[in-house]
């Protein structure tokens, strides 16, 4: 019987949180015998790919391993776009967890809406995290909370994590781009899937996502190099970007903004370290973006 969706992970370094991610899928109430699942493990230095082979040795869904030296996370999609046997593609991260009703809920608002070509679900509240990781998953919750169902725009385009698209949408702009290697692969492809006239929409349903972050210094290197990576998507399509609203003050504002919804939400007054947080990481992610324009330019 063929599959109805394909549940794609890309993973690296991800032994420790892979377990959970797994089980998650293995627990969906989605009829397992229209579900396949297809791991990519790109260049991992741990025991990731070790941990998969032998979770899928007891599993009850047909799945698919492919591993190779690090090529980066646009070619690894592409792996799983170019085997996939699905209408539809859930993409989850090795450090992810589905609640049971996550593929069957996403697979049904995709067959409702057949002008969407991708749909991304909500972040969840998690819980037991570091200070670092809590103000990095409450951020995306309240963002959430304040955004709209449709994306109009073409900024903050969705990330893969806890998305599905629809394999005729992504397989209609060519697949993702094998050059944006470490991030933007995901903006790039929904900014060409919405540019083709499918609509991108947030689903109400959540997934959850284990942060590894446990300092501010590895919250620092995280952005430094998104902002180094993002001026390689900046200088493809500037239409993703508004520069202005990226700096240090302008986070600083947005982080105030979204505390309060925060708050509203979890009651704990940490917070109200947003502000300073926004700030912080966009510090990060200019020098990252500083730095990688000035290389191109001396290049």
């Amino acid at each position: 019987m063929k599959p109805i969706v394909t549940i794609g992970m890309c993973m690296r370094n991800c032994e420790n949180s892979i377990k959970e991610a797994i089980h998650s899928i293995l627990g969906q109430d989605f009829p397992h015998e229209l579900m396949e699942v297809i791991f990519v493990d790109d260049g991992s230095e741990d025991q990731t790919l070790s941990v998969v082979k032998d979770s899928i040795s007891r599993i009850n869904i047909q799945a698919k391993v492919f591993h190779s030296e690090w090529k980066g996370l646009g070619a690894a999609r592409n792996k799983i776009v170019n085997n996939a046997s699905g209408d539809f593609i859930i993409w989850i991260d090795g450090d992810m967890a589905l609640p049971k009703d996550f593929v069957r809920k996403q697979v049904e608002f995709m067959e409702q809406n057949p002008k969407v070509g991708i749909a991304k679900a909500r972040y969840g509240i998690a819980l037991k995290e570091n200070i670092v990781a809590f103000l990095e998953n409450i951020a995306d919750v309240a963002e959430d909370a304040r955004a709209q169902d449709e994306w109009k725009g073409n900024l903050r385009l969705p990330g893969t994590g806890g998305s599905i698209y629809r394999v005729k949408a992504i397989k209609q702009v060519k697949g993702f781009d094998d050059d944006l290697r470490r991030v933007g692969e995901d903006q790039d492809a929904a900014y060409r899937i919405k540019d083709k006239g499918w609509l991108i929409y947030r689903t109400h349903i959540v997934f959850y996502e284990k942060r590894k972050l446990k300092t501010w210094k590895e919250l620092w290197a995280k952005y430094y190099w998104h902002g180094y990576d993002h001026y390689d998507l900046y200088h493809k399509n500037r239409n993703l970007f508004i520069l202005h609203t990226m700096v240090p003050p302008a986070s600083f504002i947005a982080g105030l903004m979204y505390s309060i919804v925060a708050y509203r939400l979890t009651y704990r007054r940490a917070a109200f370290l947003l502000p300073f947080q926004y700030a912080f990481k966009m510090t990060a992610w200019l020098f990252g973006f500083l730095k990688n324009q000035i290389s191109f330019r001396d290049a």
